[in-house]
């Protein structure tokens, strides 16, 4: 017994030598090691603080170069509105300039009062200036007499027997069709020779 007493750890003990409690004990050894795992004060902080510092700035600057690219584009798209306006107005324009002549010559013939033929030469005399206007912005006009059918720009109405027209061929205008720069506008509505009739297919 003696011995077991001799061999086990005397008991801490306060300031004044006194043995301390073991909950007090306890306390004091988790302070210990708080300590020495815990830096001193202001030990750390100061590079912690920098840091965060620098975030907030970097992330100040991301916002305000955000919001001027917002601004930059948000005035570029508003110019480039302005201009396609101001280039659609100028084509409307340049086309009504081009086509006043001709409303000039229609009115003069109307005023006129001449007989039937002269009129109708006014009239053709206009027509061929508004398709000559027409033709230098662009405007073709496409008439297929004579030529095989095509179905991407011809409309087929009727389709009927012509002795001296092979099949297929276009062999009448009905409404001529209008190309814009060699862009389809409208298609010409034609009619078609087809496949001459038999004796034995007809009986």
């Amino acid at each position: 017994m003696m011995s077991d007493e001799r061999d086990q750890p005397a008991p801490p003990c306060d300031e004044a030598g006194e043995p301390q409690p073991a909950s007090v004990a306890s306390e004091t050894a988790a302070a210990d090691l708080a300590a020495v795992a815990t830096p001193a004060d202001g030990v750390g902080a100061a590079p912690a603080s920098a840091e965060i510092e620098d975030l907030r700035r970097e992330r100040d600057d991301l916002r305000d170069t955000l919001l001027r690219r917002r601004a930059e584009f948000e005035n570029f798209r508003r110019r480039t509105d302005r201009e396609r306006q101001g280039w659609n107005a100028e084509a409307e324009a340049a086309l009504v300039k081009e086509l006043v002549p001709t409303l000039d010559n229609l009115e003069q013939a109307l005023k006129a009062g001449a007989d039937e033929t002269s009129l109708r030469d006014g009239l053709q005399l206009i027509q061929r200036e508004l398709l000559a206007t027409l033709a230098r912005l662009g405007l073709a006009v496409h008439d297929p007499v004579g030529q095989p059918f095509d179905p991407l720009t011809d409309q087929a109405l009727l389709h009927e027997e012509v002795p001296e027209a092979a099949e297929g061929t276009v062999v009448e205008t009905l409404r001529k069709g209008y190309l814009f720069k060699e862009r389809l506008l409208r298609p010409a509505m034609v009619k078609v020779a087809k496949a001459h009739s038999t004796p034995e297919s007809e009986a």
